[in-house]
């Protein structure tokens, strides 16, 4: 399997300084970037707070949001050593995302820039989980003649992409209902897990058997439909839980494992019929970013579909930028501001159903 990375080379004269703000949803996210290098990143997580009510709560987000936004970003500046006239731009997600929240973070950075004077940079945040395993590392020139492709499992998206180059994108599958990340929380919810549970639904899942219980595999044997959908499987997973109450500890574990197995075996089945039936050039590169790119049961099986076809599989240096963060909207503005892509703070405004492509 080769070793090459990916993307691109700059030199020093062409890395610029960037404060990133992203409240796409419910972390109060900074970050101070420089080129693709991460400075500083501060995220200030709200889920404790939506734990009560089972997911996020809009209008909490919002208030927690303006709350917080400020000492973020006080605290982001101080940790890159630097000060803000020392940026060069303020780039900031205006979608998708909760339309509320995304209110917040956009009103501070419209302010920033015309206080100080800084070009602005709107920002799409699934671009930014994208190009999230592009920060921290060096990149040699892609050869133009092979095909790249992007993969987001977040808890808000589940989309596959083609690059054809940053900044164009083309959706080759993306999900018809809950993205993979909300499926696995509704999952641990169901198994009594608290919200969010993906996480620890991930760790009972390491202890069980997964063949324990059978589970559908969603859209088994119509993958060219090329989309992500978890309805069903939730649905199966509903009823099969109620059948096994009282649930035991060993349940539980069993029951994780089988129930994340199959949610990640259908993401795999899809991702592999877009690879078998690609009409281009060669893939080359998959870059993986989002919340469950955390996961390292999901890593493992990425790793092997990528050994299977001779595909280099890339993922954020750090768990820290899988979820939502700002060090990620730092980097896709990066490279939006190499294309000279920048707004008038005047027009700046939030686009809560954003789409990736152009």
């Amino acid at each position: 399997m080769r070793e090459k990375s990916i993307g691109e080379t700059f030199n020093e004269e062409h890395k610029m300084k960037i404060l990133a703000i992203d409240t796409s949803c419910d972390e109060t996210a900074v970050a101070v970037t420089d080129g693709t290098k991460i400075v500083s990143n501060i995220v200030w997580s709200q889920a404790s707070s939506h734990a009560k009510f089972g997911g996020v709560m809009p209008s909490l987000a919002q208030r927690m949001h303006e709350e917080r936004i400020d000492w973020v970003i006080d605290r982001a500046i101080k940790g890159s050593g630097l000060k803000i006239n020392n940026m060069d731009a303020i780039a900031v997600t205006v979608g998708p995302g909760l339309s509320i929240a995304l209110g917040v973070g956009i009103d501070r950075a419209k302010k920033l820039a015309i206080k100080y004077n800084k070009k602005l940079i709107a920002v799409n945040h699934l671009e930014g989980h994208v190009l999230s395993p592009l920060a921290n590392s060096k990149f040699e020139t892609s050869d133009s003649k092979f095909l790249m492709l992007g993969l987001v499992v977040s808890g808000g998206n589940t989309i596959l992409v083609k690059i054809n180059e940053i900044g164009s994108y083309e959706v080759l599958a993306q999900t018809t209902d809950d993205a993979l990340g909300e499926a696995l929380d509704k999952g641990a919810r169901m198994l009594g897990l608290g919200y969010p549970g993906g996480a620890t639904l991930e760790k009972l899942a390491r202890e069980g058997e997964i063949d324990s219980y059978k589970l559908p595999i969603p859209i088994l044997g119509q993958e060219k439909r090329r989309i992500f959908t978890y309805s069903g499987l939730k649905t199966a997973m509903s009823r099969l839980t109620e059948s096994e109450k009282p649930l035991t500890k060993r349940k539980i574990q069993n029951l994780a494992a089988c129930f994340q197995g199959v949610a990640f075996e259908h993401i795999i089945r899809v991702l592999r019929y877009c690879i078998v039936h690609s009409s281009e050039s060669k893939i080359q590169d998959l870059l993986v970013g989002g919340g469950v790119a955390a996961n390292i049961e999901l890593r493992k099986r990425l790793r092997r579909l990528g050994k299977e076809f001779d595909i280099s599989v890339h993922f954020p240096y750090s768990k820290k930028i899988t979820g939502d963060n700002a060090a990620m909207v730092g980097v896709a503005a990066y490279f939006k501001a190499k294309r000279n892509e920048y707004i008038d703070p005047v027009l700046v405004d939030r686009k809560p159903n954003a789409k990736i492509t152009n």
